[in-house]
């Protein structure tokens, strides 16, 4: 199994790219294409001690970098040689199975709409995050591909939500919530109100309206919201969790005694740290378009790169993209036959 990955992408440039990627094809088999200025690929390579012949890695070329405050479309229109839409050409070739990128997201949105399309009756790719939780895990979904959705979006958000919640994190018949200002169906914006009925009919395990204090409970195990909430969602989410570890520091460094406790308790703090890091989820895929396609943080370091190889992985082993396709094509018969029409 082949993956492209934008060996240019981030915030570090290409040294934890290379590192992520020789730890995948150490720890999880992945053969990884590395996409980027091919001189500084070869040089970091032969760094780490990887000989020129090894099969695991394969260099391709692509001198040109897409920055991270640049228009998506039009800098993707102007630089076809730019490692994400590179990476993305090579999907749509097929000398891909799946392109990880942890460079701009949304150029990384547009080159795969581009290169990959849609799904067969996917009207929009979503993008889907793995939040910790009480229970586990929860796919929040979509945080912020779509700022503006109608009904059918989120039913199709739901759908895909829960197909990567069953394969990849192995939950059997997912629960679905709709995120609300409430519990009651009766509250909620317009948007939320006409997509209840939908998801009712659509085969998938709805359990109804759930507020944003649910996410992290895990009262549900997918969530769907536009991408406007959603990634309001999940940035309050990484604040709050940010802002607790350092309201500890600052109330544990005030005092002696907090310190002798803070050592005692090292080995909980630090299991909790990891547990919320944004390291082990291995970034979001984007669901919906024609190839697996991951986005990780800009910030992302070796650990974090290897990951999100391996999301791609597991999404590849269990063909998710054509799940994907026949659930969509499920649903609609569902809501024929119950004769819902969709907005």
């Amino acid at each position: 199994m082949k993956i492209a990955l934008d060996a240019a992408g981030g915030d570090y440039g290409i040294a934890p790219n290379i590192e992520g990627a020789i730890k995948a094809a150490n720890e999880w088999g992945v053969e990884v294409i590395l996409v980027g200025p091919g001189a500084q690929i070869h040089s970091q390579l032969s760094a780490h001690g990887i000989a020129a012949g090894d099969r695991r890695f394969e260099v391709v070329n692509a001198p040109q970098i897409i920055p991270m405050d640049a228009d998506p479309a039009s800098t993707c229109r102007d630089t076809p040689q730019a490692s994400i839409m590179v990476g993305a050409r090579l999907v749509a070739e097929g000398r891909a199975e799946g392109l990880v990128s942890a460079g701009h997201s949304g150029a990384t949105m547009v080159a795969s709409l581009w290169h990959l399309k849609r799904l067969p009756g996917v009207l929009r790719p979503a993008i889907a995050i793995s939040v910790p939780t009480l229970k586990g895990h929860t796919i929040l979904l979509d945080v912020g591909a779509n700022t503006e959705c109608k009904p059918w979006h989120l039913l199709q958000f739901a759908a895909m939500g829960a197909l990567y919640c069953q394969h990849v994190f192995k939950v059997a018949n997912p629960s679905v919530g709709i995120l609300s200002v409430g519990e009651e169906e009766c509250k909620g914006n317009d948007l939320v109100r006409e997509s209840i009925p939908l998801l009712k009919c659509s085969g998938l395990n709805f359990y109804g309206p759930v507020e944003g204090r649910d996410i992290t409970a895990g009262t549900t195990d997918v969530v769907v919201c536009d991408g406007f909430v959603g990634n309001i969602a999940l940035k309050l989410i990484e604040g709050v969790a940010s802002s607790i570890f350092g309201f500890l520091k600052n109330e544990i460094r005030g005092n002696h005694f907090y310190k002798a406790g803070g050592l005692l308790l090292r080995g909980p703090f630090n299991k909790l740290k990891k547990r919320l890091s944004a390291e082990e989820h291995g970034g979001a895929p984007l669901l919906g378009v024609g190839g697996t396609v991951i986005i990780t943080h800009g910030r992302s370091n070796a650990k974090t790169i290897s990951n999100a190889l391996r999301t791609a992985k597991q999404l590849i082993d269990h063909k998710v993209n054509g799940q994907i396709q026949k659930s969509v094509a499920d649903m609609k018969l569902n809501l024929e036959t119950a004769r819902v029409q969709p907005s």
